[in-house]
């Protein structure tokens, strides 16, 4: 492996870890600019009620911030806290400005182990950063007493 490679790895493992940290404290300017201007970010393999697609920084934008904007009739979701976690990561270099990883996360609240899945994840460098072109999100469990089950269908636009 070579001290460019390494680097790229680096930069992506940064960029998973803005990512998380940004979304879990809802920060929307942190978790908006780990994205490409034309990213999509997904669903995939979900039931149709977890399911969503949004394309550019500006949808992907809009989905953050209704998370701090709860719908009249109740919160968006029951959890006083959400802390993802990332396990394993596979990344693979495809070229001298892009890359794909498969990274495993569990996501914890006040239940403990509440949801996991796989993030699918195309990435490109723009500049000296390694940004998200394309997160796919597959879910692979849910505890029964998951504190987000609506939260998906509750943050739709």
């Amino acid at each position: 492996m070579t001290l460019d490679e390494l680097l790229a790895r680096e930069g992506i493992r940064q960029t998973m870890a803005d990512y998380t940290m940004a979304g879990d404290r809802l920060k929307a300017d942190d978790f908006v600019a780990v994205f490409t201007e034309d990213a999509v970010m997904e669903t995939d393999g979900v039931p149709a009620a977890d399911a969503f697609r949004y394309e550019g920084r500006t949808a992907i934008r809009g989905w953050i911030t209704r998370w701090l904007e709860p719908p009249a009739d109740g919160p968006v979701h029951k959890a006083s806290f959400i802390r993802h976690h990332l396990a394993t990561s596979q990344i693979e270099l495809t070229g001298p400005d892009t890359a794909k990883a498969r990274t495993y996360w569990t996501a914890y609240t006040d239940i403990g182990p509440d949801h996991c899945g796989y993030y699918l994840d195309a990435f490109r460098k723009e500049g000296d950063r390694w940004l998200l072109a394309h997160r796919r999100i597959r879910l692979d469990w849910r505890s029964e007493q998951s504190l987000y089950t609506t939260a998906v269908e509750r943050t739709r636009g």
